[in-house]
């Protein structure tokens, strides 16, 4: 691919106040926070989405499709937007912008600021909540009611990946973008309690609120703050569990599962279009429009619809800001049997996007522009004059002298890294002071974050620079000594780590009340107008 090179100086800088109102005028806008992952989830604004200057290239097309859209974006107020900005315009992106003064700035316009990550989507979880009176049960209470065997089953809500590192017991894991397809077939007896959980509590109200929402006739309750409320309670989680929703759907349940679909969707006036309707707004060039696949991992990689990004459909409720990067965008969504888009739908248009149900799905015959489809890879440019070196040769560099520049995550430096290496990330390469014509290789798990790092150390004039990706075990195999620093980094220079997130699945207690509390309260911390942007209803008592 041919990098658009974009000569134009770069845009004033815009005002905190002036953002804000941006943020909520109607047209399109990408908020994008360049700092690294933890900076981010320790502090940022509501819509603000997180984009690691450390991956900027390799994730802005599919963030941010068009090149024409309006970004602002973030730091900390240390200059690593205005190389971000630098960046985006080499690739073609025309209207950028900085915040001028960074999240300091922010702050000192009295605007608030949210931990964690995911927010919109998380806080529109706990109005769903509070709103529509989603019914819920205790882990003490159900553990009792699995204890008396009791006619009930647990459906884990989230991926399978994910559910597989710690669950409720017994539980089966139907991520929440399969319940209104899968949910009978788990629980075709009426009388069957139906429980919905996850790590938290998010994906276990909007799942318990779809089935609900669908009519199915079982008792639906949530569980109470997931796996983490389970844990409180001193019960026990099971670990390594491969119980799954069966693949196969019965076609005979079909016309009821997609009646029941399409009824919610009409209640909510979610748009069906035609092919030729997606197909022209794909090919539109003022307008961001996203198609998206909410199937299965396993039917999306036996085939999309060409340039279709894959977004499961509960994650794509749960994490929509990881998907779509554009507030006012179009999102399009298609499956294949007419079930799940259209349930995934109505949660978006409930959240306040711009949705729609591709008619025929997978059939349709609808594709992303060629041309947009082959920007989303990074640019040639970003990786060129970068050598790549094997393990066996990398033993021989250190020994010659090679400057070792770890750009792995930092925890998997913690647990294990080449004796001497050290560890940086991209924003803060500069801060090693390497003399110009030092020899490096940098060690790293994705190659292409290696060759933005490479690009980041050619730019300070470092130009001899390779590549390793290779694992602990093969340095050691090549007779590199490896080793473990669990303090080093240290947890301040972690910038792309969230303990907050993360110290909660790791027998923190205290981390785990706090992530509750914080989540719960986030529907406290939002203003008029973010609370505005939802649309659900003031007051609403369920049936």
């Amino acid at each position: 691919m041919t990098t658009t090179q974009n000569t134009s100086q770069p845009l004033p800088p815009v005002d905190a106040m002036t953002l804000k109102r941006w943020l909520h005028d109607g047209a399109e806008i990408a908020f994008l926070d360049v700092r690294e992952h933890g900076q981010y989830g320790e502090a940022h604004p509501f819509y603000a989405t997180t984009l690691p200057y450390s991956r900027l290239e390799i994730e802005v097309a599919r963030l941010v499709p068009r090149r024409s859209t309006r970004i602002v974006l973030l730091d900390e107020g240390d200059g690593v937007a205005q190389r971000a900005a630098k960046a985006l315009q080499e690739l073609g992106y025309g209207d950028v912008r900085v915040l001028d003064g960074g999240m300091p700035a922010w702050r000192a316009a009295g605007l608030v600021v949210f931990a964690g990550v995911n927010l919109p989507s998380k806080t529109f979880g706990e109005l769903a909540e509070h709103l529509l009176h989603t019914p819920r049960i205790t882990a003490t209470d159900l553990a009792a009611r699995q204890q008396r065997g009791e006619d009930l089953i647990v459906l884990d809500g989230r991926p399978y990946t994910e559910y597989g590192k710690m669950n409720i017991p017994d539980a089966v894991c139907c991520p929440n973008g399969e319940l209104a397809l899968r949910a009978q077939t788990l629980a075709p007896n009426p009388a069957t309690t139906i429980v919905i959980n996850c790590a938290g509590r998010t994906r276990s109200i909007i799942g318990a609120q779809t089935l609900i929402d669908l009519g199915v006739p079982n008792p639906v309750l949530a569980l109470e703050n997931g796996t983490q409320g389970w844990y409180l309670a001193d019960l026990q989680l099971e670990h390594g569990s491969r119980r799954k929703y069966p693949e196969a759907i019965d076609p005979a349940q079909l016309p009821v599962l997609r009646e029941r679909a399409q009824r919610l969707a009409r209640s909510l006036d979610v748009p069906t279009i035609d092919a030729a309707q997606a197909s022209a707004w794909l090919a539109e060039s003022g307008r961001n429009t996203y198609l998206c696949d909410v199937r299965t991992p396993e039917e999306y990689a036996t085939g999309t619809l060409p340039g279709a990004q894959h977004a499961p459909g509960g994650q794509l409720i749960q994490a929509t800001d990881q998907y779509v990067g554009v507030r006012g965008a179009r999102i399009v969504l298609f499956d294949d049997e007419g079930v799940r888009a259209p349930v995934v739908a109505a949660w978006l248009i409930r959240m306040g996007w711009e949705v729609y149900v591709l008619a025929d799905g997978l059939r349709s015959g609808v594709s992303v522009p060629v041309a947009m489809r082959t920007a989303r890879t990074i640019p040639a440019a970003t990786a060129a004059n970068v050598e790549s070196i094997s393990a066996s040769a990398l033993a021989a560099a250190v020994r010659e002298g090679a400057t070792l520049v770890d750009v792995r995550p930092s925890m998997s430096y913690r647990k294990a890294h080449v004796h001497g290496a050290r560890w940086s990330i991209r924003p803060r390469l500069q801060a090693l002071a390497l003399a110009p014509r030092t020899e490096v290789v940098l060690l790293a798990e994705d190659a292409a974050v290696g060759a933005l790092a490479a690009r980041e150390l050619q730019a300070l004039g470092v130009t001899r620079v390779r590549i390793n990706t290779d694992t602990p075990s093969a340095w050691r195999d090549a007779g590199l000594a490896v080793e473990a620093s669990p303090a080093q980094p240290t947890d301040a220079d972690c910038i792309d780590y969230l303990f907050f997130v993360h110290d909660r699945h790791d027998g923190n207690k205290a981390a785990a009340r706090q992530y509750i509390a914080w989540e719960t309260n986030l529907i406290n911390q939002i203003d008029a107008q973010e609370r505005a942007g939802f649309r659900l209803p003031e007051d609403h008592k369920s049936s």
